[in-house]
């Protein structure tokens, strides 16, 4: 077994509107988090759970630490695999489904358009997403299926 790491961060509660949570509709669902050494990050619920549509929730984030360690695990990937990397945007979704007071996010689909600098590195970068799958701690940490739809492309010639 490998080395352990640990991580921590404070979450305060800023909604209390002067009677806590005397009811459903009273309170804020703003949140503050903290974490040493970083700008803090005001969140909150997702507006459909009565949240700021302004601010992230922590569906976005689950959503945004999937996308991010995908990634930054393809990059490891392609630099172990001799692909060179010059461009990535994952336009990513994910679907939550509600059960009474609960429930759970049933799939997340990630959609990584890659260009990469020659035509011959195409094939090792499609490959290279398998390899960031069986690496990403987030995916591996997660109940649901995290899909991928990549699409490479190479750099044009300079002419």
């Amino acid at each position: 077994m490998g080395p352990e790491h640990r991580y921590a961060l404070t979450a305060t509660w800023l909604g209390n509107r002067g009677s806590g949570t005397s009811g459903y509709r009273d309170y804020d669902r703003t949140v503050r988090l903290e974490s040493d050494g970083r700008p803090d990050l005001v969140v909150s619920a997702d507006p459909s759970f009565r949240g700021d549509a302004g601010r992230w929730n922590p569906e976005d984030m689950l959503l945004a630490a999937l996308a991010e360690c995908h990634l930054l695990s393809y990059l490891h990937a392609c630099v172990a695999r001799g692909v060179v990397v010059t461009s990535y945007t994952d336009d990513a979704t994910a679907v939550m489904r509600t059960e009474g007071n609960g429930g759970r996010f049933t799939s997340a689909t990630l959609r990584p358009r890659v260009v990469v600098a020659e035509e011959s590195m195409i094939d090792d970068a499609l490959a290279a997403h398998d390899d960031a799958h069986e690496w990403c701690f987030i995916a591996n940490s997660v109940n649901f299926p995290v899909h991928h739809s990549a699409t490479v492309t190479a750099s044009p010639a300079p002419s």
